[in-house]
């Protein structure tokens, strides 16, 4: 599901990275404590995260339980970060286009917020 697409909105053909989807909305969604990107647990393990490769989730599974969360509130959808001005006020502008939680109620630990 993650992949690229073609941005219409932007006056040179590129292709823009884009996190995956969650594939339910169900009580198994979690949040990177960092960036807020949701998807479940399972799309972490396997994809980790796509605003935090430097996480390195992927590795383990313990890093996924680590990094992300369950505790977080809202959701909202990002197409186009870079135009939108909620993902501005959010913060996110910079991010991949995906799904990110609204507030998260953790944070990661000293040394791991700065990117």
């Amino acid at each position: 599901m993650a992949g690229k697409y073609r941005s219409s909105l932007a006056r040179e053909e590129k292709m823009v990275e884009v996190a995956q989807l969650p594939t339910s909305f169900g009580h198994e969604l979690r949040a990177c404590r960092r960036c807020r990107l949701v998807k479940t647990y399972d799309q972490f393990r396997e994809s980790g995260c796509e605003n935090c490769p430097n996480l390195n989730m992927t590795a383990e599974h313990e890093y996924v339980v680590e990094y992300t969360t369950p505790n977080f509130t809202g959701i909202i959808t990002v197409m186009d970060p870079t135009r939108s001005w909620a993902a501005k006020w959010l913060r996110i502008a910079k991010n991949v286009p995906g799904c990110y939680a609204l507030a998260v109620s953790e944070t990661l630990a000293d040394g791991y917020d700065d990117e």
